[in-house]
C-alpha cells in the first residue's frame, strides 16, 4: 500500500509539473520552434519576472504596455494587451479614453488603428459602446496650467501661433480635463509613450506633473523598466537619465524645503519704504514685503496709496491678488472701465492681463497684493497711467 501511494504522490507531483510548466508557456507556439532563447525570456523573465514585481500594480503595467503597444504602431499585439488590460482591472472606459490621449501623443493614425483592435476585443466580450462620461471634468491647478499657457504662449505662439492655441485650448483646456481616466492614470500613459517612441525631452514636464498626481518614484522608475521589453533598451536607457535628473530636482526642491520650514513672520511697517517712481505716480509706501523660499515663487507686500497716486500699467505672469484693506480705491484692466473697491474686497487679475490700481481721487487705500513668479519675474512694468485716463474714475464717483 506504501508503494501504491508513494507512486500516486509521484504521479500527482509530475502531473502538477507539467500543469506549471504548461502555464508558464507564455510566448506563441512559432517562438519555441524559431526562438527558443525568446521563448525562455518571454515565459520566464518578461511574464514570469518582471509582470510579477510588486513596484507596479498588474492594472498600471497593462496601461503602460498598452501605451507602448500602440504608440510604436505594433497593431497586432494591442489585442492581447488589451484583454490583459481589462483582466488586470482596466475599465473598458479607461482604455478609451488611454487611445484618445495617445493620438495627441503619438498620432491619430495609431489610435485610428487601436480603435479597429480594441474593438473587436470588446465585441468578443459583449461589452456596450463606450459613451462620454457625465462626472464632472477633472479642475487642474491654476498657477501651474497659468505657468504652462505663458511657456507656451512664449516659446511656440511666436512660431506655430495655431499650435500654441490648440495646445492650450483643445490638449491641455480640453483632453487633460477629461474624466473617465485620472489624472495619475493619464500621466502615466503619456509618460510610457513619451518614452517608447523615443521623446525624452519631453519627459522631464510629463514626470513631473505624474509625480505631482500621486506617482512614486518607486513606480516611475519601474514605468521605464517595463517600457524596455515592449519599445527597446535603447530608448529605456535614453530615458533613465532624464528621469535621474527629475528625481534629483525634485529631491534638492524638497530637502530645501524642509531647511526653510520655520516659521516666519513680517511685522506690519516692516520694511517701510517709497515706492519706486518709475513705476508708481504720486507717493506711495511699500512695507511688510516678504517672498516664500524656494520651491514657493509667491510674494506680497502692503502697499499704501494716498488720494490721486498709482500703479503704472503692468502685468504679471500668473495672475495677482489685491486684499483691499482701508480706504476707496480705483483698478482698472486695460480696454475696460474703472473699478471701485473698498475695505475687504478682494481683487483677482489674471495672467498677463494689462492693469493698474491705485487709490481714488479724493480718497486714500491701501490694499495687500500676493503674485507668484514665473522665472524669478513678478510684474512687468510699462507706461505710465495718463492723468486723463485716471481721471476717468471720477465718473463712477
Amino acid at each position: 500500500m506504501k508503494n501504491i501511494a508513494a507512486g500516486i504522490a509521484i504521479s500527482a507531483l509530475a502531473a502538477a509539473g507539467v500543469e506549471a510548466q504548461e502555464r508558464r508557456r507564455v510566448a506563441p507556439p512559432a517562438v519555441y520552434d524559431v526562438a527558443p532563447g525568446l521563448a525562455h525570456f518571454t515565459d520566464d523573465v518578461l511574464f514570469g519576472e518582471v509582470w510579477e514585481r510588486a513596484e507596479l500594480a498588474p492594472r498600471d503595467r497593462s496601461l503602460v504596455t498598452v501605451s507602448a503597444i500602440i504608440s510604436t504602431g505594433k497593431t497586432a499585439q494591442i489585442g492581447g494587451h488589451v484583454r490583459r488590460a481589462l483582466d488586470n482591472g482596466v475599465k473598458a472606459e479607461e482604455i478609451g479614453e488611454l487611445v484618445t490621449q495617445l493620438a495627441f501623443y503619438s498620432g491619430w493614425p495609431n489610435a485610428i488603428s487601436a480603435v479597429a483592435e480594441t474593438k473587436t476585443v470588446f465585441d468578443e466580450r459583449n461589452i456596450a459602446p463606450v459613451k462620454n462620461s457625465v462626472t464632472a471634468r477633472i479642475e487642474l491647478e491654476a498657477a501651474a496650467e497659468a505657468a504652462r499657457a505663458a511657456t507656451v504662449n512664449a516659446s511656440v505662439a511666436p512660431t506655430a501661433a495655431g499650435l500654441a492655441d490648440l495646445t492650450n485650448r483643445v490638449l491641455f483646456g480640453d483632453l487633460w480635463q477629461r474624466p473617465d481616466l485620472s489624472a495619475r492614470d493619464r500621466s502615466l500613459v503619456t509618460m510610457s509613450a513619451l518614452i517608447a517612441i523615443g521623446q525624452p525631452e519631453q519627459l522631464p514636464f510629463h514626470a513631473n506633473r505624474a509625480m505631482d498626481n500621486g506617482l512614486t518614484r518607486a513606480e516611475a522608475s519601474e514605468v521605464v523598466t517595463q517600457v524596455a521589453f515592449y519599445a527597446g533598451w535603447p530608448r529605456a536607457m535614453s530615458a533613465v537619465q532624464v528621469l535621474q535628473r527629475v528625481f534629483d530636482s525634485r529631491e534638492a526642491a524638497s530637502q530645501a524645503s524642509a531647511a526653510s520650514a520655520d516659521l516666519k513672520i513680517t511685522r506690519v511697517n516692516q520694511g517701510r519704504a517709497r515706492a519706486p517712481e518709475q513705476y508708481f505716480t504720486g507717493e506711495v509706501e511699500t512695507s511688510g514685503f516678504y517672498r516664500g523660499d524656494a520651491p514657493a515663487r509667491i510674494g506680497g507686500a502692503t502697499v499704501s496709496f494716498p488720494a490721486g497716486a498709482r500703479t503704472a500699467w503692468h502685468t504679471h505672469p500668473l495672475g495677482q491678488t489685491l486684499f483691499i484693506i482701508s480706504g476707496r480705491g480705483w483698478i482698472q484692466t486695460e480696454g475696460k472701465a474703472i473699478e471701485q473697491v473698498g475695505p475687504g474686497d478682494v481683487v483677482w487679475i489674471p495672467p498677463l492681463v494689462k492693469h493698474w490700481h491705485g487709490a481714488s481721487a479724493g480718497e486714500p487705500m491701501t490694499h495687500f497684493a500676493v503674485a507668484e513668479a514665473l522665472n524669478g519675474s513678478s510684474v512687468t512694468w510699462m507706461e505710465k497711467v495718463s492723468d486723463e485716463d485716471y481721471g476717468k474714475g471720477r465718473e463712477i464717483d
